[in-house]
């Protein structure tokens, strides 16, 4: 790809993602595609409807005019309404309508990021008729795909790549609201300091710090007598981070030491993205 260097991480974590979603459900007959995966209200269908349409819409594709049913739980505000328009559309669509669209659509998405030529700040099309900027939304759709090619492996019961490109952004964009979560949503102390150790595929120890106005912080700097230590593996981490399990289905696969009520007020407030 001959993308501007900064973006060059993004596009292939990105690549590598999604060609493994299209490798996962090309042999899928019919009924596989209605399994439902960890990602809330939504099937295999549904995952990659989903990819597919917000691919679409960074080609610039219009946005397809559609009503949504009224008993979707899962639908609770604009956002998840916004999100849904392009699933629903798809839903009677058959498995090889589904990959040939796919197909069709990653073609044409390698070829526009092959051939990107815009500078990394300039203004893109995002959620809602928001606009971000070019490397912002490379970034998220690297964790997105990465994401949603995880919640078809749990579908499928086919495990992998946890260590992959798109694993390594998926770790720097959730560790980025990590301070939020400690600071702000479990109300951790003033001058306190919480440890994140997390082993696996993917290992790496994160320090948040809360300073005297309640602000949080985040480095790779051991703390000394921290309020608390969160330790469990990257699978874990990922499935509470992206809101993919309760915390009881997977509270024995987390240590803590330390202050067990911030710990626990930590965990209740882990997920910053559904």
């Amino acid at each position: 790809m001959t993308v501007h260097s900064s973006l060059q991480t993004y596009a292939d974590a990105w690549t590598h993602s999604i060609e493994a979603i299209s490798e996962l459900v090309q042999p899928l007959v019919e009924g596989e595609w209605n399994r439902a995966t960890p990602c809330p209200g939504w099937s295999v269908r549904d995952i990659v409807s989903h990819v597919i349409g917000i691919e679409c819409e960074q080609l610039g594709d219009p946005r397809p005019i559609h009503t949504l049913p009224r008993d979707l739980y899962h639908v609770v505000d604009e956002f998840t309404r916004y999100m849904e328009v392009q699933v629903d559309v798809r839903r009677h669509h058959t498995a090889p309508e589904m990959t040939a669209e796919l197909e069709y659509t990653i073609i044409r998405r390698a070829r526009q990021l092959r051939n990107e030529k815009r500078d990394p700040s300039a203004l893109v099309r995002g959620p809602l008729g928001s606009e971000v900027t070019l490397e912002h939304a490379l970034r998220q759709r690297a964790f997105d795909v990465w994401v949603h090619e995880q919640d078809l492996r749990t579908a499928l019961g086919t495990p992998g790549n946890l260590d992959s490109p798109g694993a390594h952004v998926t770790r720097d964009f959730l560790l980025e609201g990590l301070p939020k979560v400690v600071a702000k949503r479990a109300g951790a102390p003033a001058n306190s300091a919480v440890v994140l150790d997390v082993h696996g595929p993917v290992e790496f120890m994160r320090t948040v710090r809360v300073n005297a106005e309640g602000r949080g912080t985040i480095d790779g700097t051991p703390s000394l007598g921290p309020a608390a230590t969160l330790a469990m593996d990257w699978e874990t981490y990922v499935r509470l981070a992206c809101g993919r399990v309760r915390l009881h289905t997977v509270a024995d696969r987390i240590k803590v030491e330390g202050d067990q009520a911030l710990a626990d007020a930590i965990l209740r407030e882990f997920a910053i993205t559904l």
